[in-house]
């Protein structure tokens, strides 16, 4: 009767005012986290989906879970922060994962391998072709668990301080180049180099490389390759959508409630879609800043293309004969990856090829 009573005479709106907050949110645990990005704050897009992260986080928890956010060499150096998450130093890291194919070649297969899929075709991989879990059962041996967390879509190819016609040009060329592609272009005689972003412009000035891909126009012009080297070429083809990825450390994962725990996964979900929007937005009137400004230009020749494809398949033979674990995702991959082919052929293709003609066609025509 007393129980009755109270409830009568207070209330709903009495038995909210007599806590600071409803109940869930009193008992929700404080989490703070400290996440480590393997790029610099400039490059707000890259660097920006650990900010999307961080806030989207907070403000699904009241800021009971926070997630600090550090760029490249703050904490620990660009290319630390896969030790940095296995040892538990940090809780979690904001990075390209081909970054690590020293460590293991399969590292790369959460980012982008050469002539691999594109943005669209590496989430469906990922999320429902068994991607995911293929990549989280290769990290387990490195006590991490990861999430999807940005694509840049297709690259460019990259910087060049001369022009490339032929094969023959790439000869001894000393080329910036991230992930795998390094293997692949060293089999036609170019020396790869793997150098942080933050590091590549002077390299360049200095003469030190004589090439150098980063992503696309609206990062590019960012650091200021233009500044030194005028002919800017295309397809990155070893970046066909290379994906970002939030590593986290496994028993930090499993230690958060299961709310936060999708909290968090929805929060990289999110980052994923945005960059790319981004990108997509930002990079058309980059490259008619770029343009703008003298730089040449141009596709990279169908008998180099072929020539990469070719030492493509060569280095992917010699790695799965050697490494089991790069077999395993390989060849599902592979598979996975013709069926996509086939598919965008269709529609896709028909209707992107139709319309950039018919652009063009309109461009022709306007009076000018």
């Amino acid at each position: 009767m007393k129980r009755r009573s109270f409830l009568k005479n207070t209330g709903l709106a009495g038995i909210l005012a007599a806590g600071s907050a409803p109940a869930f949110a009193q008992a929700a645990p404080e989490v703070k986290w400290r996440l480590a990005s393997s790029f610099p704050k400039s490059l707000d897009t890259l660097f920006g989906a650990a900010d999307v992260i961080s806030k989207r986080v907070a403000a699904s928890t009241n800021n009971k879970f926070q997630i600090q956010v550090f760029a490249a060499g703050e904490i620990v150096p660009a290319f630390g922060v896969v030790d940095a998450v296995q040892n538990a130093t940090i809780q979690c890291a904001h990075t390209a994962p081909y970054y690590f194919f020293g460590k293991d070649p399969t590292f790369a297969f959460g980012c982008a391998i050469p002539f691999g899929m594109n943005d669209r075709q590496q989430n469906a991989w990922m999320m429902h072709g068994g991607g995911r879990q293929l990549y989280n059962d290769f990290l387990k041996e490195y006590n991490i668990v990861s999430f999807g967390a940005g694509n840049t879509g297709a690259q460019m190819g990259g910087w060049f301080r001369k022009e490339i016609k032929t094969v023959a040009d790439l000869k001894g060329l000393k080329f910036r180049i991230g992930g795998t592609g390094g293997l692949v272009v060293a089999k036609l005689g170019v020396v790869p180099q793997q150098i942080p972003g933050g590091e590549i412009y002077p390299a360049l000035e200095k003469g030190t490389i004589d090439a150098a891909e980063w992503v696309g126009p609206y990062d590019d012009e960012k650091l200021g390759f233009y500044k030194v080297a005028k002919f800017y070429y295309y397809p990155g083809w070893w970046e066909g959508g290379p994906e970002l990825d939030l590593f986290v450390n496994t028993k930090a994962f499993s230690e958060l409630p299961k709310d936060y725990q999708a909290i968090l996964e929805s929060a990289c979900a999110e980052a994923n879609i945005d960059m790319m929007a981004k990108y997509d937005a930002l990079n058309p009137p980059a490259l008619k800043r770029l343009l703008s400004q003298g730089v040449k230009l141009a596709p990279f020749s169908n008998d180099i293309m072929a020539a990469c494809y070719k030492a493509t398949q060569e280095v992917y033979d010699e790695i799965a004969t050697k490494n089991e674990k790069f077999k395993k995702i390989y060849e599902p991959w592979k598979k996975f990856r013709g069926d996509e082919v086939e598919w965008f052929s269709i529609a896709e293709n028909r209707f992107d090829n139709f319309m950039i003609a018919a652009q063009r066609m309109g461009q022709k025509k306007a009076p000018g």
